[in-house]
C-alpha cells in the first residue's frame, strides 16, 4: 500500500489579502461574529460537489492508504463543521488507513475561529488546526490586509489550545516592510510561548498578480532588503530553536513528534489527491506521474463535479483545467527540489528508484561535488542534506543538481 495525502480546496475567504496568491473569493458574511454563516456559501451544495468528485476518482485508487488529509484555501475555517465532517467521512471510507490514524489539518484564521469551532472541528474529526497568525503585531497585520489584531490572534490560540484542539500549527510572516530581526524574533517567540506546537515562518514574498505586486510594480510597497530577509531568517531560527521547536524544513519548526506530516509527504515527493475547486493532484503511473488542476471557478467546479463525466476536460464539461504527464526524471528534479529543503535531506538513489531513473549521471556528480567544496551541500554516500548555515540558498543549491 502506498502512502496518499488528500488535499481538499475550499476557496471563501472574508477577504483577500494583498500578498495572496492562492486562488480564493472574497464572500461576506451574513451576520457579524466568529463563525459566521457566510450568505454566498452553500456549504452543503460545495461538500456535495467535492463528494462527487471523490467518488470519481478514488474508483482507481485501490492501492493506496490514507497518511493524511488537509484542508486548505482560502479560509476552511469558515466551512461548517458538519458540511466539512462528511466530506472528511467519506475520504476516511475510501481509503484504509497508513496504520497510525491519518493526520487531520485544517487551515484556519483567527477572525472565523474560536473555541466552539475548534471544537466543532475536532468532534468532526480533525486534530490539528494550523491558524494563519502573520504577525502579533496590529501595524503588521493592517499593512498584511488581515482582518484580526494581535489580541484578537492572541485569544484565538488560548481559546483553541483550552477547547482541546490535540496538535496546533501557527503561520508567521517576517521582513514585513521595515521590520526588523529582532522583532521578527520576538514574533516568533511569542508564539512559541503561546503554546504551539508547530511554526510555519515565511518570508514576505512578493509575487505578480496580487495587489502587493502591483503596488510594487509602482514602486509603492515598502520592501525589506535581501540582507534584513536572511538576517530575520536566523534570528526566527535561533528564537524557536532556545524554545525547543526543531527547524526541520527551511520554513518549518517543530516540537517534538509535531511534524507536518502532510507537508512532509510532499517533500518527499509522495502521492497525493487534490479535491476541489482549483486543487492540485499528482498520482504516479507507468514511466512518470500525473498531474491535474481542477477549474478555477467555484460554480463551474460544483456543476462539473455533479455532471455525467465529472473527471473530463473542463471543456467537455468536467472538472479539469490542465492536465501534466511527468517524466521519470521531472519527478527526480521535483524530489532534489523538495526533499534537500528537508533538515535530514534525502537518499538520492533511492529517490531515483522509486521513479526509474539514474540518479548520478556525470553532470550531477560533478554538481555535488562544486557544492560540497563551496559549503552549500553534504553529501554522505547517497544522502544529500544541505547544512543549516546553507539554508538561504537551497533553491540554487538543488536547481545546480538539475
Amino acid at each position: 500500500m502506498h502512502p496518499l495525502g488528500v488535499y481538499v480546496h475550499f476557496p471563501f475567504c472574508l477577504q483577500k489579502c494583498g500578498y495572496c496568491d492562492f486562488v480564493s473569493y472574497e464572500t461576506a458574511p451574513a451576520a457579524a461574529g466568529s463563525g459566521a454563516t457566510l450568505a454566498a456559501i452553500d456549504h452543503e451544495a460545495y461538500a456535495d460537489a467535492v463528494l462527487a468528485e471523490l467518488d470519481a476518482r478514488a474508483a482507481g485508487l485501490e492501492g493506496y492508504a490514507l497518511a493524511s488529509v488537509f484542508f486548505g484555501g482560502g479560509t476552511p475555517s469558515l466551512w461548517e463543521p458538519r458540511a466539512l465532517g462528511r466530506v472528511l467521512d467519506a475520504v476516511r471510507r475510501h481509503f484504509g488507513a497508513a496504520g497510525a490514524p491519518p493526520e487531520v489539518t485544517v487551515e484556519c484564521n483567527p477572525s472565523s475561529l474560536d473555541g466552539d469551532r475548534a471544537r466543532a472541528l475536532v468532534d468532526v474529526g480533525v486534530d490539528r488546526l494550523s491558524v494563519g497568525v502573520q504577525a502579533v503585531d496590529d501595524a503588521r497585520l493592517r499593512h498584511l490586509g488581515r482582518l484580526h489584531s494581535a489580541d484578537e490572534a492572541r485569544a484565538t490560540l488560548r481559546e483553541v489550545r483550552a477547547a482541546g484542539v490535540p496538535r496546533l500549527s501557527a503561520d508567521l510572516i517576517y521582513a514585513v516592510g521595515d521590520q526588523t530581526p529582532a522583532s521578527a524574533a520576538a514574533d516568533a517567540r511569542e508564539l512559541a510561548d503561546l503554546g504551539v506546537d508547530h511554526v510555519s515562518a515565511y518570508a514576505l514574498i512578493v509575487e505578480t498578480g496580487t495587489r502587493f505586486g502591483e503596488l510594487a510594480r509602482r514602486g509603492r510597497l515598502p520592501l525589506a532588503d535581501d540582507g534584513a530577509m536572511v538576517e530575520s531568517f536566523f534570528a526566527v531560527d535561533a528564537a524557536l530553536a532556545e524554545a525547543g521547536l526543531e527547524h526541520y524544513e527551511v520554513s518549518n519548526f517543530a516540537r517534538p513528534g509535531e511534524r507536518a506530516r502532510h507537508n512532509v509527504g510532499y517533500w518527499r515527493g509522495d502521492d497525493y489527491l487534490g479535491l476541489g475547486c482549483a486543487a492540485y493532484g499528482t498520482l504516479a503511473q507507468a514511466g512518470g506521474a500525473m498531474r491535474w488542476r481542477n477549474v478555477l471557478d467555484p460554480a463551474r467546479y460544483a456543476a462539473a463535479a455533479r455532471g455525467a463525466t465529472p473527471l473530463a476536460p473542463a471543456a467537455e464539461g468536467g472538472v479539469v483545467a490542465t492536465v501534466e504527464a511527468l517524466d521519470a526524471e521531472t519527478r527526480l528534479r521535483e524530489r532534489i527540489m523538495l526533499g534537500l529543503r528537508m533538515r535530514d535531506g534525502l537518499d538520492l538513489a533511492e529517490a531515483a528508484a522509486a521513479v526509474g531513473c539514474e540518479p548520478w549521471p556525470r553532470e550531477r556528480a560533478r554538481a555535488a561535488e562544486r557544492l560540497v567544496a563551496r559549503g552549500r551541500l553534504v553529501r554522505e554516500g547517497d544522502r544529500l542534506r544541505v547544512p543549516h548555515e546553507a539554508y538561504v540558498w537551497v533553491d540554487d543549491t538543488a536547481a545546480a543538481l538539475f
